[in-house]
C-alpha cells in the first residue's frame, strides 16, 4: 500500500505530525502553553540567569553545575576549540563559493579521522567528544568563513567564552558586552528542542549504533534543508529587501494580497507564542539600537504587527534572530552554521 493511500486513509499523517516517534529527557515541550525546557529548567530561566557553558553540562549532566563543575566544563570547552592542522589544511583548499553549511557538514565529519576516540563508544569517550565538537564547531564556522574571504583564520581564545570567542573568531575582534549577550542567549534558547528534523536524523543514525561523528553528520545534512534550517536567512533577505520602515506596511500588503507566506512566523509545535521568540525580540532591540542600526528591529516590529493583525500568527524563534545577527556583523549564510554551533550540544 503506497503512502499516498495510507495518508489519505487516516494511517499516518503527512510529515508525521502529531505522531510520537520517542520521548526526550532532555527537553519538554508544550506547544499549547507555549513551554520550553531543558531538564526542567524552563527557557526563560536558563536565558535570563544562565550561560550556555551552563547550559551545555545542565544538557549533558541532567543537572546545573556547582561552581567548580562549571568552571571544569568551561575549562574543557576552552581547551578543545583548536581544530587539527590537517581539517583547517582541507578547508582551505575547498571551494571559496562552497555553501557554509556543506562545509561543516563535510569537516565534521573528517574531524573523527583524527580522532583517536572515534570509534570507543563508552559513555566517558562519548561526552568527551560531545565536549569537542561543541567546542570545535564554532572555529570550523569562523575559519571557513575567513578563508573564503581571503584572511587568514583567528586562532580561538580560551580566555573568552564560547559566545564571545565566536565573535572574536568571526571579526577579529574581541566583541563588546551587548554582542556577547547576545550570542550566549542565542546559544541557550538554541541548543535543544526535542525531537525536530536534525535531532531524529541524528538519533536514527547512532540507533545503527555508529559513531557519534555520523550522527551529528547526519544531523547537519538535516538542518541544511531549507524546511529545517534557513528560515532568518530569508527574514534577513525580506528586510534588506523591504529597506526602511516607511515601505514596510506596502510590502507586507502585497505579500497578503499574494497569499504568499512571510518568512520566520508560525511554528509547526507551538500555538502560542515561541518562547524562545520572546528574549530575541529584546536582543534584537538592544543590539540594533547598541549598533546604530535600529531599523532592523523597527522594521521587524511593524511587521510582527501586521502579520498578528491580519493572519494571528506569531514569530517564532528565526524571526527576530536575523536582526541580532545581522547587526553584530555576522554573514546571512552563516545564520544557520550558528545554530549548529548552538545545537551540537544538544545533538550530542
Amino acid at each position: 500500500m503506497s503512502d499516498s493511500i495510507l495518508v489519505r486513509r487516516g494511517f499516518m499523517k503527512a510529515g508525521l505530525e502529531d505522531i510520537v516517534a520517542g520521548e526526550s529527557r532532555i527537553c519538554y515541550i508544550d506547544g499549547d502553553r507555549g513551554i520550553l525546557a531543558y531538564q526542567g529548567y524552563n527557557i526563560h530561566e536558563l536565558a535570563t540567569n544562565s550561560t550556555f557553558e551552563e547550559t551545555c553540562h545542565l544538557l549533558w549532566f541532567g543537572r546545573l553545575p556547582n561552581r567548580a563543575e562549571l568552571d571544569d566544563t568551561s575549562r574543557k570547552l576552552a581547551s578543545n576549540r583548536s581544530i587539527p592542522a590537517q581539517v583547517l589544511d582541507a578547508i582551505k583548499r575547498l571551494p571559496a563559493k562552497a555553501l557554509p553549511m556543506e562545509v561543516l557538514r563535510s569537516s565534521v565529519s573528517m574531524l573523527s579521522m583524527y580522532d583517536p576516540e572515534a570509534e570507543d563508544m563508552s559513555p566517558e569517550a562519548n561526552l568527551r567528544k560531545a565536549v569537542r565538537l561543541t567546542a570545535q564547531t564554532g572555529t570550523l564556522v569562523t575559519a571557513f568563513h575567513r578563508i573564503r574571504n581571503a584572511k587568514e583564520p583567528v586562532a580561538p581564545r580560551p580566555d573568552l567564552s564560547l559566545a564571545a570567542n565566536f565573535a572574536y573568531m568571526l571579526n577579529g575582534t574581541e566583541p563588546n558586552d551587548t554582542m556577547t549577550k547576545a550570542l550566549d542567549i542565542a546559544l541557550i534558547l538554541h541548543a535543544d528542542h526535542e525531537w525536530n528534523a536534525s535531532t531524529f536524523a541524528g538519533r536514527v543514525t547512532a540507533a545503527t549504533l555508529s559513531d557519534i561523528y555520523s550522527a551529528v553528520t547526519s544531523a547537519i545534512g538535516a538542518l541544511k534543508g531549507p524546511l529545517h534550517g534557513g528560515a532568518n536567512e530569508a527574514v534577513m533577505r525580506m528586510l534588506m529587501k523591504i529597506g526602511e520602515v516607511s515601505k514596510v506596511d506596502a510590502f507586507v500588503r502585497d505579500i497578503f494580497a499574494q497569499k504568499q507566506k512571510i518568512p520566520g512566523f508560525g511554528h509547526r509545535v507551538y500555538h502560542t507564542e515561541d518562547p524562545r521568540a520572546t528574549h530575541l525580540r529584546r536582543m534584537s532591540k538592544e543590539a540594533c539600537e547598541r549598533a546604530g542600526q535600529g531599523k532592523w528591529f523597527e522594521m521587524s516590529a511593524r511587521i510582527e504587527a501586521l502579520v498578528k493583525s491580519e493572519k494571528k500568527l506569531n514569530p517564532n524563534v528565526d524571526f527576530y534572530s536575523a536582526s541580532t545577527y545581522h547587526v553584530i556583523g555576522m554573514p546571512i549564510d552563516l545564520f544557520t552554521p550558528f545554530f549548529a554551533v548552538s545545537r551540537m550540544s544538544g545533538w550530542t
